[in-house]
């Protein structure tokens, strides 16, 4: 299971069990909060009511004297209410249906009498009061003795209905908390799992020997671990790199120093001018020889270490093409080659200007090496959508079927119709260079004879 949803099950899970948890504490308060309301609110009519009639049951009022009285307290309400003597005998029934009864042992009625707080829910009679009702009662005094009991009564289904629209309330507003921080837990989840998902695929290309640029991973404990492997692998690559480097370099600087020294110690003896001439002309010839395989080794080391393009600016791809095609024309001269350079004035890419002269630089040096005298070498550019194609194109032999697929490796060269043996870095750093630029290199030969060097780069890196 992936992190990302792992994340979202755990907070999903989390978050549930607390609305759950919430929601049902929240609903079931509401009937008792409700009941509670009402009792207080009857306890104050029960008592206000107490006080207003104690003088009528005092005199002992009939019962239409009573109503009269507090009439205004149970008309148009859903109120019931009765007044029991000293012995809990109903002598007063708003509702008319009680007077006359024993109410003594109900138990609002009995702890009044008995100066206690007398409350009680239940129903005298379901059909006619809509069932359960809240008894509360206040007693009627003559100074400091209780003379009776007057008893508030209410249907607990005259607020059921507020209840319910409040259960409803509670729950429609959870559930919509409960999917807002639905939508929160799967945003914080799908940036925490884009975060180490970015990540991963660093670590997956740096594993896989690819070139990895650190993503951008913000300021958290990610972004820590991140900064960590990168400085980790810089370290590991950086030494296995130089015992590498010191691996190559020494067996490419075998030859020609083997070469220098035979020729030095050859120098020593007496010999014709002509013949010393030639020798140090071998010593001179060696020497560049090393001097440029340290130069473009040391080029090649730079950008295979640079991980990404820091300046990168727009290019004119035409401009480009013009100051390679100048760069050599002193060659091209020598070995009577013309140069046709193609490329629309348009065709802008984004890269390191620079970088990308030296790696046509490259390619172009290449196929002035293999290409025949007197012929053609063909430099252009072409937009093919998002990726702009650059092709150096000669006539010469073409590269054979088993090197066509090794051209790339460090120090692997072909033999040159007139040239001594490459360095075999140049195809390298053509290759670093444009992946560097997030394209690709490809070395093919071409169906009517020669070859093509490509080097397909993206316009915006």
């Amino acid at each position: 299971m992936k992190i990302g949803l792992r994340i979202l099950l755990g907070y999903f899970l989390i978050v549930g069990l607390a609305a759950w948890f919430l929601l049902n504490v929240f609903v079931q308060e509401v009937k008792p909060g409700a009941r509670s309301t009402l009792e207080a609110a009857m306890v104050d009519t029960a008592q206000l009511l107490a006080q207003v009639v104690a003088d009528d049951v005092k005199g002992g009022a009939t019962e239409p004297a009573l109503l009269e009285k507090i009439g205004a307290a149970s008309r148009n309400t859903d109120y019931r209410i009765t007044i029991t003597d000293a012995h809990g005998i109903v002598r007063f029934d708003s509702a008319g249906k009680a007077v006359g009864k024993d109410y003594s042992k109900w138990n609002d009625v009995y702890l009044t009498l008995r100066g206690k707080y007398g409350a009680r829910m239940s129903s005298d009679s379901p059909r006619e009061y809509g069932g359960l009702a809240m008894y509360v009662a206040a007693p009627v005094r003559d100074g400091a003795n209780i003379i009776g009991a007057l008893t508030v009564s209410k249907p607990i289904s005259s607020v059921q209905g507020l209840i319910e629209r409040s259960q409803r309330k509670i729950l429609k507003w959870g559930v919509v908390l409960l999917g807002l921080s639905l939508l929160i837990g799967v945003a914080i989840t799908w940036r925490m799992a884009s975060t180490v998902n970015k990540l991963m695929v660093f670590v997956e290309e740096v594993q896989a020997g690819r070139k990895a640029v650190m993503p951008k991973l913000g300021s958290s404990e990610i972004s820590t671990l991140g900064h960590a492997l990168e400085a980790m692998r810089a370290k590991l690559e950086g030494k296995d790199y130089v015992e590498t480097l010191m691996h190559t370099l020494t067996h490419e600087l075998k030859s020609p120093i083997a070469a220098i020294q035979a020729t030095a110690e050859l120098l020593e003896e007496d010999m014709p001018p002509e013949q010393r001439r030639q020798f140090l002309s071998t010593i001179q010839a060696q020497n560049a020889r090393q001097r440029d395989l340290i130069d473009k080794l040391l080029a090649l080391v730079r950008v295979e270490k640079q991980q990404r393009i820091d300046d990168a600016a727009p290019i004119n791809v035409a401009g480009l093409l013009q100051d390679v095609a100048g760069d050599f024309q002193a060659r091209l001269a020598a070995h009577s080659l013309q140069i046709e350079v193609d490329a629309l004035s348009q065709l802008q890419l984004l890269g390191d200007r620079l970088l990308l002269r030296q790696a046509l630089g490259n390619l172009l040096d290449n196929a002035i090496s293999f290409a025949p005298r007197g012929s053609r070498i063909g430099l252009s550019a072409r937009d093919n959508g998002d990726v702009l194609e650059i092709v150096v194109a000669d006539n010469g032999p073409g590269v054979p079927d088993y090197a066509v697929e090794r051209v790339f490796e460090r120090f692997y060269s072909l033999p040159r119709p007139d040239a001594p043996k490459s360095t075999g870095l140049g195809l390298p750093f053509v290759r670093e260079v444009v992946t560097l630029h997030g394209g690709t290199a490809q070395v093919v030969n071409a169906s009517g004879g020669g070859c093509r060097a490509i080097a397909r780069l993206p316009k915006k890196s």
